[in-house]
């Protein structure tokens, strides 16, 4: 029986989809109000094995969802070849909040602009008890 593997629908997910090809690594992760809608999307560049990210882009789409942006994408897409990404990495689903702990609320608290992220795991969206 021979397995059908099921076909990518976004430029992104296909590159991440083909695993790790070298340094530098592009970084994707997306980030909404909810675990439903992002309306933000962090790119980073890490150069080199234990790095942290040497360059840093961010987009924002208040009127549809982030990771369905044709136009987004695009820019992604011209970010990451821009400084050479040989491979990239890309968050599954949402995996928090948009708004930035220390920037737009003080550290160690709650966003007041998105309760459904409170007492939550941003990885996996459930309650920390």
């Amino acid at each position: 029986m021979k397995k059908i593997k099921r076909r990518s629908s976004s430029r992104l997910r296909k590159r991440a989809d083909r695993g790790f090809r070298g340094y530098p690594v592009g970084t994707i992760a997306f980030y909404g109000p909810t675990d439903a809608r992002a309306t933000k999307v962090a790119v980073g560049i890490v150069r080199q094995e234990g790095a942290e990210p040497e360059v840093m882009e961010r987009w924002y789409s208040e009127d549809e969802d982030a990771r369905y942006s044709a136009a987004i994408g695009r820019e992604i897409i011209a970010f990451l070849d821009k400084h050479g990404a040989k491979s990239s990495v890309m968050t599954d689903g949402i995996i928090g909040c948009p708004h930035e702990e220390g920037v737009d609320y003080p550290d160690g608290e709650a966003c007041p602009q998105c309760p459904f992220w409170a007492g939550r795991d941003r990885w996996s969206g459930e309650y920390i008890h």
